[in-house]
Formats: structure tokens, sequence, C-alpha cells
């Protein structure tokens, strides 16, 4: 198993933030175009514990997954895969006020177990994996800032 960690800073309040991300829509905002993500079903637009979401995108190929939201509370939610790309995929999606003069920034935190499946053979892939994590979520963060920033 390996883990993936990546944190940024918003200009922007919490509650804003958090109104965005559990905002299942987001995702189509914050995805980088070549994942073509597309959310084929979801049980709740906002997300509840228990939410359960059907994308398609590409996601080292093209694929489909099935993710359910395990635990959610004020400024924290789990999102683990149920079946798709990854043998393992815990997502845990954290924000964090952020002291200052105007008191209006977040920190997104962003932290991923995961597996591939096969083993041995999996393991090896892990490396590539976690540089395409790595693209992603820095195209996540200019995209997030963008959505946020742009009415304050």
């Amino acid at each position: 198993m390996r883990t993936f960690r990546h944190t940024f800073t918003v200009n922007a309040g919490i509650d804003k933030v958090w109104d965005f991300y559990t905002d299942i829509n987001h995702l189509q905002v914050i995805s980088p175009p070549g994942m073509q993500i597309r959310l084929v079903k979801t049980t709740h637009q906002k997300l509840i514990e228990g939410s359960e979401v059907w994308l398609t995108g590409i996601l080292l190929t093209r694929s489909s997954w099935h993710s359910k939201i395990t635990s959610l509370a004020p400024y924290r939610y789990v999102d683990e895969m149920l079946s798709g790309r990854f043998h393992v995929w815990k997502h845990v999606h954290g924000f964090r006020k952020v002291d200052g003069n105007n008191n209006t920034a977040t920190e997104v935190i962003d932290e991923i177990d995961f597996e591939l499946h096969y083993g041995m053979l999996g393991r090896i892939f892990e490396g590539y994996v976690y540089s395409q994590l790595e693209k992603i979520f820095a195209y996540r963060k200019q995209a997030t800032i963008k959505a946020l920033e742009k009415n304050i």
C-alpha cells in the first residue's frame, strides 16, 4: 500500500470550500480535462455519509469506478472505492481554517491510501500512479483556486 498526500491553501472561507467540495459537481470542475470524468449516477447531489457515486473516465486507462462516502463530519470526509481500477483506494478529504489577518483562508488536505490489483505486479506500477496523482492534484489545486477565489 502507498500513501499520497497533497495540501494547499485557498483564499476562501472554510464553509465556502466545504460547500464546494461536498457538491458532487465539484469533480467536473477540478478534474483535468484529459481524465474525461463523467458522473454516471449518484445517490446524493450533496454528499452525506453513505452517498455512492459511479464515474467513468481515464485513470491510467479508460475505466469505471464506484465509490462510497464512508465517513463525513464537518470539514472532513472519506471516500472509498468499492470497485474500479484499484484494489484499495481510500481518499481522506480534510479542510482546516488557516489563522491569519483576514481569516478567510482554508487549507485543503488530500490523503490517499492506494493499492493496485495484482499483488507484486501491481506494486511495480505504484510509482507511476504516484507521479500521475501528483499531476492530477497540481491541476486540482489550480482549478480549486480559480473556482473559489474569483468572487471573494
